[in-house]
C-alpha cells in the first residue's frame, strides 16, 4: 500500500491560475446541457452509431453526472458485447463505412469496422500540457470511472492511452482505494506499456483531483496535487480527452448494484499549455 496520506473527505478545488501554465480548456459545467464546444457527446460511435452511444446525464449545482441508468442498453453489442456506457469526448477520428479505420478499437481489434461514418472533428487536441479532473467516483462492483487521453490516430501508430485515473467501483473499501493510471502502448511502437494500478488510503467516493503533466519527456501522475508516479515516456502526438462510467456485467453484486442511476460526479476538467 502507498503511504501517502490523503484527505478522508473532499479535496477542495484548485485555482484556474496555475504557475507557468496557460489555462486552454476549462468546463466547470455552469451550463444545463454538455457544452459541445467543449465535448462531443458520444463514445466512439463509428463503431456502433450516435444514438447508441449517446451519453445519459444530469448537470446540477455545477456538477456533470454522467449516468447508468436501469434499462439502458449496451452501447455496441455487436464489438464490445453488453458493457454500457455514458461518456464524452474531444475529437472523432475514423474511416470510410465497413473499413476498420478508426480510434481505440482495443476491445474487439479483429473485428470492428465502421458501422457510422463520422464527421471528422476536435473540439480540443492538446500536445503536452497539464490535465486534471476534480471527481467523485462510484463503489458499485459494476462500474468503472475514468478519464483518459487517446491519440487522434489519423495515423495507426499516433494510437496510445495517457490514463489520467481510473476506478473500479470493485477495489474500493471503506478509505481504501485502488486507482489506476499510467500507459497504454496500444499500436505505438515508440511506447512500453506502463500501466499502474495503486493503493491508496482514500475515500474515492468523495471529491479528489487527479491529475497529469505531459511533456516531451514525461508524464508525471497527481492525486489531490500529490506527486505519485513518473514515467520517462512520453506520446509524441496530439490528444484528445475521454470522460465515461462505464457498466461491465459482473457475477459479484450487491444491492447497491440495483440501485439507479448509477453516477459518474465530476466537478470541473482543465487543460493548460505550458509558457513559452
Amino acid at each position: 500500500m502507498i503511504k501517502t496520506q490523503f484527505s478522508a473527505s473532499d479535496f477542495p478545488a484548485n485555482s484556474k491560475t496555475k504557475e507557468n501554465y496557460n489555462l486552454q480548456f476549462s468546463d466547470d459545467f455552469e451550463k444545463d446541457h454538455i457544452d459541445i464546444s467543449n465535448w462531443l457527446p458520444f463514445y466512439l460511435p463509428q463503431w456502433s452509431s450516435m444514438k447508441m452511444s449517446k451519453p445519459h446525464y444530469q448537470i446540477k449545482n455545477g456538477n456533470l453526472k454522467l449516468q447508468i441508468l436501469k434499462n439502458q442498453k449496451p452501447w455496441c453489442p455487436e464489438f464490445n458485447g453488453d458493457v454500457k456506457c455514458s461518456s464524452i469526448q474531444t475529437g472523432i477520428y475514423a474511416g470510410e463505412l465497413g473499413t476498420d479505420i478508426g480510434q481505440h478499437k482495443f476491445f474487439n481489434p479483429e473485428k470492428c469496422c465502421v458501422r457510422e461514418e463520422q464527421k471528422n472533428q476536435f473540439t480540443y487536441l492538446p500536445l503536452y500540457g497539464f490535465f486534471e479532473i476534480r471527481a467523485k467516483a462510484i463503489n458499485t462492483a459494476s462500474n468503472v470511472v475514468s478519464l483518459w487521453m487517446i491519440g487522434y490516430e489519423d495515423q495507426p501508430e499516433k494510437s496510445a492511452e495517457i490514463c489520467i485515473f481510473e476506478i473500479k467501483g470493485a477495489a474500493l473499501s471503506k478509505n481504501i482505494a485502488q486507482i489506476g493510471y499510467g500507459i497504454h502502448k496500444f499500436n505505438d511502437p515508440l511506447l512500453t506499456e506502463e500501466f499502474h494500478e495503486d493503493t491508496f488510503e482514500l475515500d474515492a467516493t468523495k471529491f479528489h483531483i487527479y491529475a497529469a503533466e505531459w511533456t516531451p519527456e514525461k508524464i508525471t501522475f497527481y492525486i489531490d496535487n500529490q506527486k505519485i508516479r513518473e514515467s520517462k515516456q512520453s506520446p509524441n502526438y496530439p490528444m484528445q480527452l475521454m470522460l465515461g462510467i462505464y457498466e461491465i456485467p459482473t457475477e459479484k453484486k450487491d444491492a447497491a448494484d440495483k440501485i439507479y442511476p448509477k453516477e459518474f460526479i465530476i466537478d470541473y476538467v482543465r487543460g493548460y499549455s505550458y509558457k513559452k
